[in-house]
């Protein structure tokens, strides 16, 4: 359940990621200032939301939010930073990329960008402050539509069921097809594969 705390300023951005554990895609970052149109009451981390209400959620941030940025990280990138770094760096965009400058800014985990404004981790933060479960299905939302699209390209994987994660019909198709340009080199079970 989402709370309030009288010590977070009205002016604050949430932010958060979706992608960190794929195998293939990009990891997406979000930075949302709620502001005063947007009533977010209800909402709850991206995961906890149904397809159905995470796009509603979706069109409701774009339309009525003060702020907000959305990143897409490589898996270029991801190979040449890590995915810790990648992240991090995700999230400094995301929110250096704001046309609102944020008192505070309210990141999920335990690990904070580099960012000149202060920075608050909140561990499980996509279900306890609002702002911070927009930037989950900003971020949720926008990376599921891309492994989608990918779907369509190399639809031999299955990456708009799985959306990149290692399951084990992804495996399969890994050891059946080799690693797409769109696969994270540095993951483990993708390194030793040729490039298709």
């Amino acid at each position: 359940m989402n709370t309030t705390n009288d010590t977070i300023p009205a002016c604050h951005a949430g932010v958060d990621e979706a992608g960190r554990g794929p195998l293939a895609g990009p990891v997406v970052t979000a930075a949302v200032i709620p502001g005063q149109q947007l009533d977010l009451n209800g909402i709850r981390d991206s995961k906890k939301l149904t397809e159905k209400r995470r796009n509603e959620w979706f069109t409701r941030i774009l339309e009525q939010a003060a702020a907000h940025c959305i990143v897409v990280v490589s898996p270029a990138e991801i190979d040449e930073m890590n995915i810790l770094q990648a992240t991090l760096d995700g999230m400094r965009r995301a929110v250096e990329g704001l046309n609102i400058t944020p008192e505070l800014v309210l990141v999920d985990g335990n690990k904070a960008p580099k960012i000149e404004l202060p920075v608050q981790t909140v561990v499980g933060g996509d279900d306890i402050h609002a702002a911070i479960s927009a930037a989950s299905v900003l971020a949720k939302v926008t990376r599921d539509r891309l492994m989608v699209a990918l779907d369509g390209e190399y639809p031999q994987y299955g990456f708009a069921k799985h959306k990149g994660y290692p399951t084990p019909q992804h495996l399969k198709a890994l050891r059946e097809h080799g690693a797409t340009p769109h696969h994270r080199q540095s993951f483990g079970p993708v390194k030793q594969l040729p490039l298709i």
